[in-house]
C-alpha cells in the first residue's frame, strides 16, 4: 500500500461591486488536501489488480462559499466545513496488454479530462472552473425571484462544474481505460443513473522539440439530479490542446466545450465555452521554475438564472433557464513558483469576472488569490 496525497489552502480576497472580504480556504472538491491510499498486487507477470481510496480533509470548500458563508461545508457529501468526504474508492484490475478495468465511485472518461492535460505548473493557480467565486451571489438587478450566481455565469446546469469540466464530479461508474499505442489512449465508462462518457487522447512529449497533447470526450447523463430535462439527456462535448516548447519553456492550452440538450421545455440555447491560457517556465534561480501566466475564458448563452418559485431558500420548486445573448468573460494574471526541495508550489494571481445577461445590470467580481500546494 502507498500514501500520498497533498495539503493546499489560499487567502482569498473578493470584491463583488457592493462588498468586499478575505477569506481562508482550501481548493475545493477534488484539489483539496487528502489522503491517497493505493495498492496493487502482481497476479501474473501481465495481470494486476488493486484499489484506490482518495480522502478529503474539507477545511472550507471553496465550491460553497459565499457572501454570507465565509467557511464553505464538502460539496459532495454536504457535510460541514472540518469534515471528510470520499472522493474516490474504487478497485481495478489491468493488464499491460489490453487496458485497465475499475468499478466504484470515481472520474467518468470526461471528468477533468482537460484540466488533466495541462503540464504547465499552473494548474492549482488557473484553470476554466469559477472555483474561487463559483458559490457567489451575482449583484445585479434581477426581476423578483431570479438569482444568479458565478458558477452558472456559464452554465453546466447541474451537469457538474462550470464554467467548463460539465459531467466534473466522480460518479458510481464502471470504466474503461485502453493501453497507450503510438501515443493515443481511449477511455470510456457507464453508470450513475445513466451517465456514459468516451474520450480519446494523444500525447507526444517529444514532438519536434514540443510537449502536444491533445484531446477530444463527448458524454450524456439522463439523470434529473446531474441537470437532465425530464425524459431527455444533457450532451457535452469537448476539446482541448496543450502545446509546450520544452527548450524554452513556453507553453499554451486551449479548451472548448459545447452544451446543449435533446428535450427543451423552456427553449434553452446550447452554450460554448472556449478557454486559453499561455505563459512560460523560467528558471531564474535554482529553487525551482517561475512561471508568470494569464488566462482567458469567454462563454456565450451561457448565464443560467433560477427563479425561486417564491420562497428562497427552498430548492423544491427552483426553477432554472438559460438567458438567451448572455455572455460570461473571466481573465486572469499569475504567477507560480515552484520549490522543487518541498514538491511545493506557491502562487499568487488576479481575476476579473464579467456577465452580460440582457436587460439586467451586473456588477464584476474580481479576486486576490495567495496559496501554497505542497506533496507528500
Amino acid at each position: 500500500m502507498k500514501i500520498s496525497g497533498w495539503v493546499t489552502e489560499q487567502i482569498v480576497h473578493w470584491d463583488d461591486g457592493v462588498e468586499s472580504n478575505t477569506y481562508v480556504t482550501g481548493l475545493g472538491t477534488a484539489y483539496a488536501s487528502n489522503v491517497n491510499f493505493t495498492g496493487s498486487a502482481q497476479v501474473t507477470k501481465d495481470f494486476s489488480v488493486g484499489y484506490v481510496l482518495h480522502v478529503e480533509l474539507i477545511t472550507s470548500d471553496v465550491y460553497t462559499t459565499n457572501q454570507n458563508v465565509s467557511s464553505g461545508g464538502a460539496a459532495l457529501s454536504g457535510g460541514g466545513p472540518n469534515s471528510l468526504q470520499v472522493l474516490y474508492s474504487y478497485w481495478f484490475a489491468k493488464s499491460e496488454q489490453l487496458g485497465r478495468l475499475s468499478v466504484g465511485m470515481q472520474s467518468p472518461a470526461d471528468d477533468s479530462a482537460v484540466v488533466a492535460l495541462d503540464s504547465s505548473g499552473t494548474l492549482q493557480a488557473g484553470y476554466w472552473v469559477a472555483y474561487d467565486v463559483f458559490g457567489f451571489f451575482v449583484r445585479g438587478n434581477f426581476a423578483a425571484g431570479d438569482s444568479l450566481i458565478w458558477g452558472n455565469a456559464s452554465s453546466c446546469r447541474g451537469y457538474g462544474g462550470g464554467p467548463g469540466d460539465c459531467n466534473g464530479v466522480p460518479l458510481n461508474v464502471v470504466r474503461y481505460d485502453s493501453p497507450t499505442i503510438g501515443g493515443f489512449s481511449a477511455s470510456a465508462s457507464w453508470g450513475a443513473d445513466d451517465n456514459w462518457a468516451v474520450a480519446l487522447r494523444y500525447i507526444n512529449s517529444n514532438f519536434h522539440e514540443f510537449t502536444f497533447k491533445a484531446l477530444a470526450t463527448y458524454s450524456e447523463t439522463t439523470d434529473a439530479a446531474k441537470g437532465a430535462p425530464p425524459g431527455g439527456n444533457l450532451e457535452y462535448t469537448q476539446a482541448s490542446i496543450y502545446l509546450q516548447h520544452n527548450p524554452s519553456g513556453w507553453f499554451a492550452h486551449g479548451a472548448w466545450g459545447h452544451l446543449d440538450q435533446d428535450v427543451n421545455p423552456l427553449n434553452n440555447p446550447a452554450t460554448d465555452t472556449s478557454y486559453i491560457k499561455s505563459g512560460i517556465r523560467l528558471h531564474p534561480t535554482s529553487i525551482g521554475a517561475t512561471i508568470p501566466y494569464g488566462e482567458y475564458l469567454h462563454a456565450n448563452d451561457s448565464a443560467f438564472i433560477v427563479n425561486d418559485g417564491g420562497t428562497p431558500g427552498d430548492a423544491t420548486d427552483d426553477v432554472g433557464r438559460v438567458a438567451r445573448g448572455s455572455e460570461a468573460t473571466f481573465w486572469g494574471l499569475g504567477v507560480v513558483q515552484e520549490i522543487d526541495a518541498a514538491a511545493m508550489s506557491v502562487w499568487l494571481r488576479y481575476r476579473e469576472h464579467e456577465v452580460d445577461v440582457p436587460g439586467v445590470q451586473t456588477e464584476n467580481m474580481s479576486t486576490v488569490v495567495f496559496g501554497g500546494f505542497i506533496n507528500f
